[in-house]
């Protein structure tokens, strides 16, 4: 333990992607010292290889009613969004069957409403967390759009724009002549576009996540390349956590370390039914032109996201654990449907790559202290809005550590709820 340090003040945080940033600089911010540590300090994966957008409308999970019976032809046809590696079915059974247990109305409603809590203001979270700092640069507003082929396409998606109705998200819908003149370089070809304001997206989530690790440490947070595999617990309190680096004493623990924290709260008391959702992008290096905001191509699944320097091309969900190689079938339909949207494209280069996002049954995050040891707290699972929800996050978070109220119900994102 360093000298100066406060010994009732040492919060040590497992995870560096945005969510462990975001409480990390949080608590720094009210007088904490911290650790943070992450053995892929700054190649931190879901947050490096996100799709970029800051996604208020981004509440609808996948476990609408109809996924019930489009699942099993989704998965027969090489054109879906959705792969399963098959040898790992045994093994994802039991997760499967709770997952697909909310595809009932009343639970996406319930999931929504609390999806919406943590999303609602995600442009104006990342600007507060990045104000000041040189990751401030990659924060911008933007419309946002999801566009469908056609009106029909369209109309067959009401269940989920009612709900966005009932939450107060606004949108209007673009097409003929007006989507048109919005976005040239799709021009003529009868999509039906849905316009939502009061969006953001990360210009570069690379650079953006590794300058807040470069504020972290600028702000005297200290940070730690190594794994997390063990912890020190006395008298129902961790005191320090194993590491491969050694161990490291600290007065508070937040686990944040995305699909890696099942395991890791398994060993303090807490069991969460975690399951990887591999994701996949394409970037495509100094491309000919780019879409003018980022736009979600509906009958793909995937985003398109202009960035610096390139377009990245991310979605689509595989199950298939966390051993399993990138797929190049993913790769290939996402370049399949680049082509097929922008025929005339063209660029320098192509970059590929897969991560896992952490996803629960419920589609819901873990948020909150455990009930089983006093000074610990979890906050892991966020799936497809990890970007989107990590500042607010981070920032509930230190407000519990710090014995604030957060103002914020939590009971839909409770740790024991499994």
């Amino acid at each position: 333990m360093k000298a100066d340090e406060k010994p009732n003040k040492i919060v040590a945080v497992i995870g560096a992607g945005i969510v462990g940033l975001s409480t990390a600089i949080r608590l720094l911010r009210q007088g904490y010292n911290v650790r943070l540590i992450d053995p892929q300090i700054p190649e931190n994966a879901a947050s490096y290889g996100n799709g970029g957008a800051l996604n208020p409308s981004s509440v609808i999970p996948i476990t609408v009613p109809s996924l019930i019976f489009k699942a099993p032809g989704m998965l027969l046809n090489p054109n879906s969004p959705l792969f399963i590696r098959w040898r790992y079915l045994p093994k994802l059974i039991p997760w499967l069957v709770r997952y697909l247990s909310h595809c009932r109305t009343s639970e996406v409603n319930r999931i929504a409403n609390a999806l919406s809590v943590l999303t609602s203001d995600s442009y104006q979270e990342h600007k507060d967390l990045a104000q000041g700092t040189k990751a401030e640069k990659f924060v911008k507003p933007n419309d946002y759009i999801i566009l469908y082929n056609d009106r029909a396409a369209f109309e067959a998606d009401a269940f989920g724009w009612e709900i966005r109705k009932r939450l107060g998200i606004k949108w209007d819908v673009l097409e003929g002549e007006a989507y048109d003149n919005f976005e040239p370089s799709l021009a003529g070809r009868g999509f039906v576009a849905v316009r939502l304001p009061n969006h953001g997206h990360i210009t570069d989530p690379g650079l953006y996540i590794q300058s807040l690790t470069e504020h972290f440490q600028s702000m005297g947070g200290e940070l730690i390349k190594a794994s997390a595999q063990g912890f020190v617990i006395e008298n129902n309190q961790v005191k320090a956590v194993e590491t491969t680096a050694g161990q490291y004493d600290c007065t508070s623990l937040v686990v944040t370390a995305g699909i890696w924290s099942g395991s890791l709260a398994a060993k303090l008391g807490l069991n969460v039914p975690l399951e990887s959702e591999g994701g996949y992008h394409i970037d495509l290096i100094a491309p000919s032109f780019t879409p003018k905001v980022p736009t979600l191509f509906a009958a793909g699944k995937f985003i398109a996201n202009p960035m610096n320097g390139r377009l990245r091309c991310a979605g689509f969900v595989e199950f298939g654990g966390l051993e399993t190689p990138e797929n190049e079938a993913a790769t290939d339909l996402l370049l399949k449907y680049m082509k097929e949207f922008f025929p005339t494209l063209h660029w320098k280069e192509m970059r590929t790559w897969k991560g896992h996002r952490p996803s629960t049954p419920d589609s819901l995050p873990v948020i909150g202290k455990s009930n089983r040891l006093k000074n610990t707290f979890f906050a892991f699972g966020h799936q497809h809005v990890g970007m989107s929800t990590g500042p607010k996050t981070g920032r509930i978070v230190a407000d519990i550590i710090a014995g604030k109220n957060p103002d914020v119900d939590l009971s839909p994102y409770r740790p024991d709820r499994f």
